[in-house]
Order: C-alpha cells, then sequence, then structure tokens
C-alpha cells in the first residue's frame, strides 16, 4: 500500500531486490529450463546493462554470453558503451554485423520505397526517425510524424498515411527479429537461456516488437520501473556513463529518445503515472506527485489504456482450438 506518493514511491531496496531476481534466475534456468547460462543481447542501454549484471550476479562471468548486434543505423556509442560494460564484467562476447542480412532482406530498401512515396528524393544519404506528439498537447489521436534530414541538414517533418507508417514500421522490426534469431543461435549452440531486456513501463505499454525483442525464455526485468532500473545499474556497477545516457531507441539513422518516439514523456513520470494507475492511486495524489494537473494525468492515463489495448496483440500467444 502506498501512502504518500511521490517519486520516493518507485525506490527499492537494491540488496534485496537482486537476491530476489537472482534466486529466481537460478531457478528458472537451471531447475525449470536446465540450460547452463544465458545469451544477452546488449545494446549499450541501461536495461540490457541491468539484465547481464544481474545475470551474472547469478550465474558468474563464465556462464554468460554478451551478443553485440550492430546495424547501418547503430549509433557508434551503442557498441563502445557495450564493450565497456562487458570487460568491466569479465563475460565473453561475441559481435554480429546484421547489416548485410539485413540489406539481403530488403529491410532498408523496403522502408525507404515507403519513405519515397512521401519524399521522392529520399536516399540512403538521408536520415530518418518516427516521433509522436506529446501526450499532453491535447491533440487528440497520438499520430506519427515521419521526421527526415536531407543531406545538407534540412529536416521535414510530415505526417504518414497510415500505409506508409505500418511499412516502415514492419521494415524495421525486420532488424529486431534478427537479432533475436542470433541470440537463439547462440543461445542453442551453447544449451544456453536467452534473456529479455523489457523494463516493466515497456512491457506493460508493448514496446517491443513481437518475436522480436519481445521473444525470450526468462525477462529479469520486466518487473520493475524504468527508474527502479536506474536504481540497480548503480547498485550493480554498470558504468556511469551508460547510466547518463538518455533512453534511446537506436533503430533510425536519426538520433532518437524513447520518449518522441513512444511514450511521449519523460519515463520519470511515466513511471509515477503507471504506478498510479496500477495501484490506484487518486489522481489528485498523482497529480501531486509528478508536479502535472490533474488534467494532464487524466490524459497520461488515458494513454496508457489506449497502447495496452492496442498492443495486447504483442503479448497473446499462440491461438489454439479448442
Amino acid at each position: 500500500m502506498i501512502s504518500s506518493f511521490s517519486a520516493d514511491s518507485l525506490v527499492i531496496d537494491a540488496d534485496e531486490a537482486t537476491d530476489k531476481i537472482t534466486s529466481s534466475l537460478k531457478k528458472q534456468v537451471r531447475r525449470v529450463l536446465r540450460r547452463r547460462g544465458v545469451v544477452v543481447g546488449v545494446s549499450g542501454g541501461i536495461d540490457s546493462s541491468v539484465t547481464i549484471a544481474l545475470c551474472v550476479e547469478a550465474f558468474g562471468p563464465n556462464n554468460v554470453l554478451a551478443v553485440f548486434m550492430p546495424e547501418r543505423d547503430s549509433e557508434s556509442e551503442s557498441l563502445s558503451l557495450g564493450r565497456l560494460l562487458v570487460d568491466r564484467l569479465g563475460v565473453d562476447s561475441v559481435l554480429e554485423d546484421i547489416e548485410p542480412a539485413l540489406t539481403s532482406m530488403g529491410c532498408y530498401q523496403r522502408r525507404d520505397d515507403f519513405i519515397r512515396s512521401l519524399v521522392p528524393e529520399y536516399d540512403e544519404k538521408w536520415g530518418c526517425k518516427v516521433v509522436l506528439p506529446n501526450v499532453l498537447d491535447e491533440q487528440g489521436y497520438n499520430i506519427s510524424s515521419l521526421v527526415v534530414e536531407s543531406p545538407d541538414g534540412k529536416q521535414q517533418k510530415l505526417r504518414m498515411p497510415l500505409d506508409v507508417y505500418l511499412g516502415v514500421v514492419a521494415a524495421t522490426n525486420m532488424k529486431q527479429r534478427t537479432r533475436k534469431q542470433i541470440e537463439y543461435y547462440h543461445a542453442d549452440r551453447l544449451n544456453y537461456v536467452v534473456a529479455g531486456t523489457p523494463n516493466k513501463l515497456e512491457y506493460d505499454q508493448g514496446f517491443f516488437v513481437k518475436n522480436g525483442d519481445g521473444a525470450a525464455d526468462i525477462k529479469p526485468i520486466a518487473h520493475l520501473y524504468k527508474s527502479q532500473v536506474y536504481q540497480l545499474a548503480d547498485h550493480l556497477g554498470v558504468p556511469e556513463n551508460i547510466r547518463k545516457r538518455p533512453p534511446t531507441t537506436d533503430t533510425f539513422s536519426l538520433s532518437q529518445s524513447q520518449e518522441e518516439f513512444y511514450f511521449s514523456l519523460p519515463y520519470d513520470l511515466m513511471d509515477l503515472c503507471l504506478l498510479g494507475i496500477n495501484n490506484e492511486i487518486a489522481i489528485d495524489q498523482v497529480a501531486k506527485g509528478t508536479g502535472l494537473t490533474e488534467h494532464q494525468v487524466k490524459l497520461v492515463w488515458n494513454d496508457i489504456a489506449a497502447k495496452r489495448k492496442a498492443t495486447r496483440y504483442l503479448h497473446e500467444p499462440p491461438m489454439l482450438v479448442v
């Protein structure tokens, strides 16, 4: 029961949380799934960093494998930060450049063809990303827009028809599904499991690709709000450069935060709003704890409910005839 609602409501006992997770991991991996260790796709972001650090706590560095999977649009910082973490943890790693596979499947070509339906001159020298409006702007439905940047640095923001939006997303989803295929290759050859890296905010709101980054054998931090993941990162000794890095999608060629792509608000405010709705906290208390107005909290709660409804499909297992 939350008696006084504020940012402190998300504070956890890091020692206790770590012990609970590592104990659960040992039971799940060794006794239930009967595997020797864990494969983690490492992106240089906070979630994969905490996930692999927890796996090392549970199984030791010799039973954990880090997989780096950059591609054409990846930020160079992602790989350098990932290597920094892996070196500190002392785990083995492999580098799998997935750009050739994505090129052969037409990932970039398919995406660019849809973009060219709006911007005919668009080519590989341009940059792109997909953005959402701020949920507090009261523009009705949150409609994604395409941002493109020409080689001379000029940007355009365009409303995407549904077919263009779906096409761009379908093409970029190839990246997450290709990465997961690589992770399972290494897991199969080592008799390991694959660890997923979503936090509670991402898992609840469907911020993952079905059979892509949503596929995993274990999800060690899916019960933790992102603010709590940062607390564990500090406790586990995740390098400061990673802890200070803003959450990114690392999916499009233009730099993009998770906030502008999907959540529309900073993660700390989204965490508190989600905590409030999950615990049936009165709206006036959530407003006080977040610094938002009651009307703004209602807008966020409506957006949370809408995303839950729209992404229910992502959580569903294959349907069987019963």
